[in-house]
């Protein structure tokens, strides 16, 4: 049912994955790494003759996006990790994206080139410039055919705008402006201007002795171009509208779910802060992640959410030991598919989890080198509570390895193609019969 291919990463902790994105088609799938790398996979057109040669992708392009920096100011370490990439929809024959590590975004340029230039008055065929009292005769320049190159060039550079580290960027539906997000504030900025941006939200209080929360995501809505959401430490979502007020400080709506008072504990406040927030494709939902949980809200209902998907319940008892090794401060992503109607999160043991909407069906996959042949059909996979009934290849939750985490996960626009991060392995995914993935 399920085609996977695995693209090999080496082992180095520069090569780990930390955020996977496909453009606006789906036809280009971009990875950034710890190491400040940018690798592009492109999909290879489809094959009448081979029924699973579709939705195989291989790298088109790699290069360096950031390097690591040293703020002398502050003696402070840069590192050039890429936290984000965002796809800017296509205009013409190139790709344009938006990389950013915690202070730096850059606008790239991807092109191709097929044809070069032959036969030039002034310069010779390695480029020097010709002594000028050899030019005798003047020819036309013509362009000869070439074997394809895939040309990255930098075209901008947003810098100096962020005090803290950069957790979020998005462009905006106008494709004219986009935002960058960190701990305490949002920058609006125009694609065309490097040297300002706007601060449109700004949560720094005057004391930070008297910080009580951070901002941990935003993203713009896909149709309104002035409506914008970001989610918080305290498990909060706010919608601000650009339209009521220069700075959104004070938001339109606010998305809180009241906490039961009998489930307090020690851990309650880290587990509820929000990794990751995502409109849906029609705009009308909002996909949250928290530690344990998954949570869909309807943008008219800000009471609660509209419905809560359990990622791993089995947790809830080991919050001490996932506390004690730093796992509890995780911070994983979540997606939608094309439909919005199922949607998909990561989890450890490199499991990840993908919970269909209409028919409350749940299941649970694995990311694994023992399973990485093209064409394997993925098993569902089962966890069970500790001293819990195990049926055959049931996993011990006393047997996860925490280590291997999927946090970062990204879903083709339109078709069942998905891409899983696991650690230093890009995986991905096709379900080949059905029309929805399950």
């Amino acid at each position: 049912k399920t085609q996977m291919s695995r693209l090999p990463h080496q082992a180095r902790w520069s090569d780990i994955i930390s955020t996977v994105e496909f453009n606006h088609t789906g036809e280009l799938l971009a990875t950034g790494d710890k190491g400040g790398r940018v690798v592009i996979f492109q999909r290879e057109p489809e094959s009448k003759n081979e029924l699973f040669s579709q939705g195989e992708y291989n790298v088109y392009s790699t290069f360096q996006s950031h390097e690591p920096e040293f703020d002398y100011l502050k003696s402070l370490e840069i590192e050039e990790k890429i936290n984000k990439i965002r796809w800017l929809p296509q205009q013409n024959a190139a790709h344009f994206l938006l990389s950013t590590n915690d202070k730096t975004i850059k606008l790239w340029k991807v092109s191709e080139r097929d044809k070069r230039p032959e036969g030039y008055n002034l310069k010779d065929e390695e480029g020097r410039i010709k002594d000028l009292s050899t030019v005798t005769s003047l020819q036309v320049p013509v362009l000869k055919p070439m074997d394809l190159m895939v040309e990255v060039s930098p075209r901008r550079l947003f810098a100096n705008a962020h005090t803290y580290h950069v957790n979020s960027i998005s462009v905006n539906s106008d494709y004219q402006t986009y935002m960058s997000a960190d701990d305490l504030r949002i920058n609006l900025w125009h694609l065309d201007i490097t040297d300002r941006s706007f601060n449109i939200v700004d949560i720094k209080p005057v004391n930070m002795e008297d910080l009580t929360e951070v901002i941990t995501a935003a993203e713009f809505h896909p149709h309104h171009c002035n409506l914008f959401v970001y989610s918080s430490s305290k498990g909060t979502l706010r919608l601000c509208d650009m339209r009521e007020a220069a700075l959104c400080d004070k938001h339109s709506k606010l998305f809180e779910e009241p906490e039961d008072p009998s489930s307090r504990s020690f851990f309650s406040e880290i587990i509820s802060s929000v990794s990751d927030v995502k409109f849906s494709h029609s705009g009308r939902y909002l996909l949250t992640r928290d530690y344990l949980t998954a949570k869909v809200w309807d943008l008219n209902m800000e009471s609660k959410p509209l419905e809560t998907y359990q990622v791993h319940d089995y947790l809830r008892s080991k919050l001490c030991s996932l506390y004690e090794n730093d796992c509890i401060f995780d911070k994983f992503e979540c997606a939608w598919n094309g439909s919005d109607s199922v949607i998909m999160t990561g989890a450890y043991n490199n499991f990840f989890r993908m919970f269909d909407r209409n028919t409350k069906r749940d299941v649970t996959l694995e990311a694994s080198r023992e399973s990485s042949k093209p064409r394997a059909v993925l098993k569902p996979r089962r966890v069970c509570a500790a001293g819990g009934k195990r049926r055959k290849d049931d996993i011990s939750v006393d047997s996860l390895d925490f280590t291997k985490k999927i946090l970062h996960t990204a879903w083709h626009p339109t078709e069942n193609i998905i891409a899983i991060a696991a650690t230093n392995n890009l995986y991905i995914f096709q379900d080949k019969l059905n029309s929805e993935m399950h």
